[in-house]
């Protein structure tokens, strides 16, 4: 299968960017330590300038892979790294790849989680052998559900995870998005 791991993406507002060691701060003020964003976005709270480097230093350890793909979301206006979007789970047997993303709070409500997934979709499919993209949002996290109705992705009853675990969502709301031909 075709990677091209993480590649820098330019929207009207945002840079989708590798992360690099200067975005500690930004990660620890705007979204790693908020439990607002990351107990929605399913993960740890990060409140320590030494947990935010540790997570980071896993990111770009990440880097080394072709199939890595996790992007900071930088603000053009403010040059800030605003959140995160990333394939959390690759199947390459399957072509398929899992999308997770976040946004600080204070940058809520601008659309940006929406124009980040736009773009990682457009230069997926332009540029990579990915054939189909998926997301899924827990139903008690409708902030997140908004993105993704309002995104090229459409609703779908489940998604590669669920499917290799055996298991149906139970409270997720699942969406994908295929390569088209």
């Amino acid at each position: 299968m075709k990677h091209t791991g993480t590649q820098t993406i330019e929207t009207p507002r945002l840079i989708l960017r590798r992360f690099a060691e200067q975005d500690a701060d930004d990660m620890l003020q705007n979204w790693a330590s908020d439990p607002n964003v990351q107990l929605e976005y399913g993960e740890p709270v990060y409140d320590t300038a030494e947990a935010v480097r540790g997570l980071l230093s896993q990111y770009l350890a990440g880097y080394a892979r072709p199939d890595f793909y996790r992007w900071a979301i930088a603000e053009k206006e403010s040059g800030q790294n605003i959140g995160m979007i990333a394939f959390c789970k690759v199947w390459e047997d399957c072509e398929t790849a899992e999308i997770e993303y976040c946004i600080g709070a204070k940058f809520w409500g601008h659309g940006y989680a929406g124009e980040a997934l736009s773009a990682v979709i457009r230069q997926t499919f332009a540029q990579t052998g990915f054939r189909r993209l998926e997301a899924y949002h827990r139903a008690a996290n409708p902030k997140s559900g908004r993105v993704l109705q309002k995104s090229d992705m459409h609703r779908t009853e489940t998604v590669e995870r669920f499917r290799r675990a055996g298991a149906s969502p139970d409270g997720e709301i699942c969406y994908c998005i295929e390569k088209p031909y």
